[in-house]
């Protein structure tokens, strides 16, 4: 993972700390209720549940140690301080990451895309007016891209192969003098399947480019290494790995000269200065947790989610015809699937499986009535788009529950065809 370098207020990472005791004392996690459960969960890359683990990391600060961690001037501020930098010393850990100081906290990977793609466009308005994508990314990466084109900025969005991936060779021919940043996603939220990131980053680098990764859906599934990546930005969230809602992260690539990003929010110099409001100290504590779990079970919850989604996938397709599996199997999440029924409406199963968690795509765009936009732009014929439906099984998911409900999902697929 690389050495870490001391932090510039001196501490190193050897030093102790009670975020690193805690840790290492955790308790086994309690088992995630699974007989008591009348819904099936399996929008693991929707939300996961916060880690029992997890919780007991965070749960001192918010009592009995709640200062605030840009209070340095008396000993309760300086411990909170500490323990926000210990928590921003784990993260870069096992991101990877050779210095902490490329860690800058925000509310999730929403914001952290935004101000990735924000931040850069500022600093490079002076020089650079281009701006790359690809159409099968978040909303929160493709609307801000949108709004930046509207203000006069050239965006390229990039197409996709029927398995969901971009052609490199397409991303080659995008790229111009003036291209500023490239924007690309680590995994799909929608189909699970893998972009070619770190080939795609090299290309853009040779060209002059920076590169900005939502990395949101890797961690606690993939092992994720920003330096593998090659990205000089990575945004990442901590309720998609089994930590709390409203935190992520932004790596920020240390380099020479230095790259200079415009904070979006103003206020303070919290974060060095990018993102101005006092830190979620708890929320930072509870990432850095879920993190260290991720890092140490991934090498076996990888595998496991594999077979159950392999198991769940395999079990519809034999019990059904007409199921098409949308996106690429050799590239993708080990956790997700995303099937197509041919003659049904994905809406109306979708609420003939109230006991099934499940979802027809993002999260983030579930109002919209109008089919996968991602599944559109793989090709998908819009009435098998509209026919689609997510499972994304995750680390609690039993065999028991891939029973039962891929057995329900072949009941209410040959009730709705008849």
């Amino acid at each position: 993972m690389g050495t870490m370098e001391p932090a510039s207020d001196g501490f190193t990472e050897t030093q102790p700390s009670r975020f690193r005791q805690q840790s290492n004392t955790r308790r086994e996690s309690l088992p995630y209720n699974t007989e008591m459960r009348e819904v099936i969960y399996l929008d693991a890359n929707a939300s996961t549940p916060c880690d029992p683990q997890v919780v007991e990391a965070m749960m001192p600060f918010f009592g009995e140690r709640f200062a605030n961690p840009s209070s340095r001037s008396h000993g309760p501020g300086r411990e909170a301080y500490l323990a926000l930098e210990a928590a921003r010393r784990t993260v870069a850990r096992h991101l990877g990451v050779t210095s902490m100081t490329e860690i800058v906290f925000t509310s999730g990977a929403t914001e952290a895309n935004n101000l990735a793609i924000r931040a850069i466009a500022a600093a490079r308005a002076g020089h650079s007016r281009h701006l790359v994508g690809q159409r099968t990314e978040h909303p929160s990466v493709l609307q801000p891209l949108a709004a930046l084109e509207r203000e006069g900025w050239a965006v390229t969005l990039l197409g996709v192969d029927g398995g969901g991936r971009i052609r490199l060779d397409e991303l080659e021919h995008a790229l111009r003098p003036d291209t500023a940043l490239v924007s690309l996603m680590l995994a799909n939220n929608e189909t699970g399947v893998l972009q070619p990131v770190a080939e795609a980053a090299a290309a853009a680098h040779a060209r002059g480019a920076l590169v900005h990764c939502d990395a949101a859906q890797g961690p606690g599934k993939l092992r994720v290494n920003v330096g593998e990546l090659g990205a000089d930005l990575v945004s990442v969230s901590a309720h998609k790995v089994y930590g709390p809602k409203g935190v992520g992260a932004l790596y920020q690539r240390r380099q020479h000269p230095p790259l200079r990003l415009e904070p979006m929010l103003a206020g303070g110099n919290q974060e060095r200065g990018l993102r101005s409001g006092t830190p979620n100290l708890p929320g930072a504590v509870g990432l850095a947790a879920a993190l260290e779990l991720a890092a140490e079970r991934v090498a076996g919850d990888g595998p496991r989610l594999a077979s159950l989604r392999n198991r769940l996938e395999n079990t519809v397709m034999a019990g059904l015809d007409g199921v098409r599996r949308n996106g690429d199997p050799r590239h993708r999440l080990p956790n997700t699937t995303n099937l197509a029924f041919a003659g049904v409406d994905g809406s109306a199963l979708l609420a003939s499986l109230p006991d099934l968690a499940v979802s027809t795509g993002s999260a983030c765009a579930s109002a919209a009535p109008e089919p996968s936009p991602v599944l559109r732009a793989m090709g998908v014929p819009a009435d098998l788009a509209a026919a689609s439906l997510r499972f994304s099984v995750m680390r609690h998911t039993t065999e028991e529950e891939i029973a039962r409900a891929a057995a329900r999902v072949i009941e209410e697929v040959r009730r709705l065809r008849r």
